[in-house]
């Protein structure tokens, strides 16, 4: 059990939250949601003894072994992977390097072998011999090969770091487990994996992601950070998300009744408090005037963007896209081989693939910025493209304009400064915030640049590569709503099992000795044996 008492951390006159009480019991998994800055992270340093609260204390039930996912990089670089592991569980790692240490002294006392008794016992009791075993398996399950399992971790990838991490975490199965984005960078099957695992566990989990479809497949509560308060609901993320709504609605709706019943009250009363014959009547009313409460309902900290996509400049024509035998080969790696499809109007296809390199390297042929490729590319003469991709650096670098000026470039109608900031303002830029210089945005503030620019364009056909970084939960939302109601045509690629689950009518996988296309949607197309099939043929696993 954790016990949270009295929490509150302040910065400055800025108040995160306070006065905060909560229970965390084994056996559940709670999701900490909030707006971007609300204090999700921090709340977790908190938890940890990373960072110091204002005000408070937090307090584990005895004996409780902690672990959580770490956010350095590279502090295990000369570390190997496997032992980058096995220290995830601390008390086993320290019993392992202490029996290292005595039997290699060369001077071997008995009070060594009555010790080294003693840590044998502990090792055996640990299951310290399948220790390894167990490591192994973890990695493996999170996409770490054999063959890297012994290598130093500065030989991995950023990718692979953060699984080997995740694995450190995961290993020995701690009774508490703090996850800070943990389905960053995994592919979809690894994300599958890490549900089922977490969904089976025991102990107490805490953990804080963007992604929707995880938060609702391993929470059982969620921890709700705004107003400067902390609030668990039972239930997963969609049932706090359309309750919330519900309730905020309900409050709205009935302070509405109540601000149109005050107004006919004081009109009536402005209108015979002076009429002898109506003074009986004025006076009743001012009693029930009197006592009618609106509810003061204090504004959230979140705040969704108005992200819409229908303004097109005119309509496509039914010739979309055609793509024949396209190929693409990067210092002798084959990213994909034998492309070929044809894109109807309407279709809204998913792009997938098990390497992420050679899925945004698709994407940028299809957006036309990389022309080093085999095979051909055709868009049909009615189409306007807009194109959001994975890495915008080269939209912001360098560049020293404020907001209002950066938008300006990319509008090909009107200049005026009333009408930028009305695409910006729609991305919550507002006031004196769109005077910000746009090369020293955060990484959520250049993707809502980059959602105006899009909208800005009034684009037929829309392209996207992993638009959901970066994003809040409200941002995601609120894209996965312009994307749905967008009446034209989309090819996009996303982790975001819950915006590929609801969008995309098609499914195209692009592997480097073929393709997969299915006319289907996400959840048919991953749990369908017939895909699995093809796909091992196409990977040459049967």
């Amino acid at each position: 059990m954790i016990t949270v008492n009295n929490l509150s951390l302040r910065y400055g006159k800025r108040v995160l939250f306070e006065d905060v009480n909560l229970m965390f019991t084994a056996g559940n998994c709670y999701g900490i949601i909030g707006a971007n800055g609300a204090g999700k992270s921090t709340f977790l340093k908190i938890l940890q003894g990373d960072v110091d609260p204002t005000t408070g204390q937090v307090a584990f039930s005895k004996g409780m072994r902690v672990a959580s996912l770490k956010q350095d990089h590279y502090e295990f670089d000369e570390t190997p992977v496997m032992q980058t592991v096995l220290m995830g569980h601390k008390t086993l790692w320290a019993v392992m390097q202490e029996k290292e240490i005595l039997y290699a002294k060369t001077d071997f006392t008995e009070e060594d072998g009555n010790r080294a008794g003693e840590l044998e016992n502990i090792f055996n009791e640990m299951d310290g011999w399948n220790a390894e075993s167990t490591a192994a398996e973890l990695l493996s399950h999170l996409g770490i090969k054999e063959d890297l399992h012994y290598k130093l971790m500065k030989e991995l990838d950023g990718n692979q770091k953060v699984r080997v991490l995740l694995a450190q975490a995961l290993n020995g199965t701690p009774d508490i487990l703090f996850l800070d984005e943990p389905t960053n960078d995994l592919d979809v099957q690894t994300i599958n994996w890490l549900e089922d695992f977490l969904a089976d566990y025991q102990g107490i989990i805490l953990v804080v992601s963007h992604d929707r479809h995880f938060l609702d497949a391993v929470c059982t509560n969620v921890v709700d950070i705004d107003y400067g308060k902390m609030t668990i609901y039972s239930g997963n993320y969609s049932f706090w998300y359309q309750s919330s709504q519900l309730v905020a609605r309900q409050k709205a709706d009935s302070n509405k009744k109540a601000e149109d019943r005050i107004k006919e009250l004081q009109e009536f009363i402005r209108r015979f408090s002076a009429n002898a014959s109506k003074s009986r009547q004025a006076t009743s009313r001012k009693k029930a005037l009197d006592k009618i409460n609106l509810e003061d309902i204090k504004p959230s900290s979140r705040k969704y963007p108005g992200i819409v996509f229908n303004n097109v400049i005119r309509d496509a024509g039914n010739e979309i896209l055609e793509v024949k035998n396209v190929s693409k080969t990067v210092n002798g790696e084959v990213l994909f081989s034998n492309v070929s499809f044809t894109l109807n109007k309407g279709d809204k296809v998913a792009i997938l693939g098990k390497n992420s390199v050679a899925v945004s390297a698709f994407h940028s042929i299809l957006a036309g910025t990389d022309t080093d490729y085999k095979g051909s590319i055709q868009w049909g003469v009615t189409t306007v493209r807009a194109n959001i991709p994975s890495d915008n650096s080269k939209f912001f670098d360098g560049i020293d304009l404020n907001l209002i000026d950066w938008l300006r470039q990319y509008s090909a109608e009107e200049k005026d400064e009333t009408y930028i900031r009305s695409f910006l303002g729609r991305m919550l830029f507002s006031g004196e915030e769109v005077l910000k210089k746009c090369n020293v945005l955060s990484g959520g503030e250049k993707m809502r640049c980059m959602f105006s620019r899009m909208m800005m364009v009034r684009g037929n056909v829309l392209l996207f590569d992993e638009p959901t970084n970066h994003l809040d939960l409200e941002s995601i939302t609120a894209l996965n709503n312009g994307m749905k109601d967008f009446k034209g045509t989309i090819l996009f690629s996303s982790r975001d099992h819950e915006l590929v689950e609801t969008i995309a009518n098609r499914v195209i996988e692009i592997m480097p000795k073929g393709m997969l296309d299915k006319e289907m949607d996400f959840d048919t197309f991953i749990n369908s044996e017939t895909v699995a099939e093809q796909r091992a043929q196409l990977l040459g696993k049967k």
